[in-house]
């Protein structure tokens, strides 16, 4: 089951998205916040596998909020849940922590897709975000200096790939994994595994075979 906090300053979106959840066989809302202070706290004391979080909350941010429950809560994916697709709101959110970007206006199976992938360990971009996060990177330099096994690394990060499933396929333990992961994230640049993905993916890396 993969368990779930919703935070939104509408209720009427609050209560919408817990009635969709409902519906979802393999999701369960653990949590319901209306603003970014409650969504932190109640991440920290409920530690669900997935937060959607809306950007424009009161007092403390959707932003802010994914900044902080990363810091509490490090086993939480946070999904930004929102009507902005601008480019500077969506790199803030990722920079921030955040490892999807949904927009409201998408589809009931788009955001149980989104939650499903965010819970495996991936990141669900809806397809205007995605172009977006891909432009703004556009200038990221290219050619860089990663071992074989970092390229390895890096490539199965970009299909998707959990760390304890990288570890597996490579023979490697996890913690060598995220030794890695840190590597990889300062010598291209990025802060997150979403951002990595998407370099990995401009780079000709994300189907590649490694190497």
């Amino acid at each position: 089951m993969i368990r779930i906090v919703i935070a939104d300053d509408h209720r009427v979106v609050r209560v919408g998205l817990e009635q969709l959840a409902g519906t979802f066989t393999d999701v369960e809302v653990v949590g319901s916040a209306g603003g970014g202070e409650e969504a932190v706290d109640l991440c920290g004391a409920a530690r669900p596998d997935v937060a959607l979080i809306d950007l424009e909350m009161p007092i403390v941010d959707g932003i802010a909020a994914t900044r902080r429950i990363r810091e509490v809560s490090p086993a939480t994916s946070v999904v930004v849940f929102t009507t902005f697709s601008d480019r500077e709101r969506i790199l803030q959110a990722l920079d921030a922590g955040a490892t999807g970007y949904v927009l409201k206006d998408a589809e009931p199976d788009e955001i149980l897709g989104a939650i499903r992938a965010a819970a495996r360990g991936e990141a669900p971009l809806a397809p205007k975000v995605a172009v977006e996060v891909l432009a703004s990177r556009a200038a990221t330099r290219s050619h860089v200096d990663l071992s074989p096994r970092e390229r390895e690394v890096l490539r199965l990060v970009a299909e998707g790939f959990a760390n304890k499933q990288i570890a597996r396929r490579l023979g490697i333990s996890e913690k060598t994994v995220k030794s890695h992961l840190t590597r990889i994230f300062q010598t291209i640049g990025v802060t997150g595994r979403t951002q990595a993905a998407l370099w990995a993916e401009r780079s000709g890396l994300g189907g590649g075979t490694g190497g």
